[in-house]
C-alpha cells in the first residue's frame, strides 16, 4: 500500500469516527456503534503506525513496501 492510500484511507476512517462522535453526542450511540467506533479506532492506530514505519524504512535507506500492518493488540499496547 502507498503512502497516498493510506492517507486515503486515514481520511475515511477519520471522517467516520467524527460522524460517530457526533452521534454520541447527540443522543448517544448503539452498542453497534459503540463497537464501529472502536474498530474506527484501531484501524486509525494500525495505519498511523504503518505510516510510520514505512517512513523510518525510507529514512534508513530501506524498501518501504517491507513495513507491515501490525495487529490490533500490538499496536493498542504502544505507550503515550
Amino acid at each position: 500500500m502507498a503512502d497516498d492510500d493510506l492517507f486515503g484511507n486515514i481520511n475515511q476512517l477519520v471522517e467516520e469516527e467524527h460522524r460517530l462522535q457526533q452521534s454520541h453526542g447527540a443522543g448517544g450511540l448503539s452498542d453497534a456503534e459503540h463497537e464501529r467506533l472502536r474498530e474506527v479506532e484501531v484501524a486509525l492506530d494500525q495505519c498511523w503506525d504503518l505510516l510510520r514505519q514505512r517512513r523510518a524504512r525510507r529514512d534508513a535507506g530501506q524498501d518501504a513496501s517491507g513495513a507491515a500492518a501490525r495487529d490490533a493488540n500490538t499496536v493498542e499496547g504502544y505507550r503515550q
